[in-house]
């Protein structure tokens, strides 16, 4: 069913969780650090994109990516610009996040 096309009243779908999948990507190193060349200073983070999402439903487990601290929710380090924080200025410096899910595959299929 489209979700657009759903009525108001009727509950959205589940999202299927794939912990496994969250695991080997949060073994990946930070997408920003790795391709600017930038020191990552903190264990890096499941960030479930949110560019292009027009709705409250959280993106499959498979479209997620990896993430810094700084560069994920910036409550710790304030050196980078943190996509929960500003993400405005994150999607001007780095692009949309969705952007960075194929980065990931590539990764996880080597």
């Amino acid at each position: 069913m489209n979700l657009c096309n759903r009525p108001i009243y009727q509950k959205s779908e589940k999202v299927s969780k794939d912990p496994g999948h969250l695991a080997r990507v949060a073994s990946l190193p930070c997408v920003i650090c790795w391709e600017w060349g930038m020191a990552q200073l903190s264990p890096t983070q499941v960030h479930h994109t949110i560019h292009g999402r027009f709705q409250t439903i959280k993106t499959p487990d498979s479209k997620a990516i990896p993430l810094c601290e700084g560069h994920h929710q910036g409550n710790f380090d304030t050196s980078k610009i943190a996509l929960h924080r500003q993400p405005f200025l994150w999607r001007e410096e780095y692009g949309d996040d969705v952007d960075w899910i194929n980065w990931v595959e590539a990764r996880l299929a080597a």
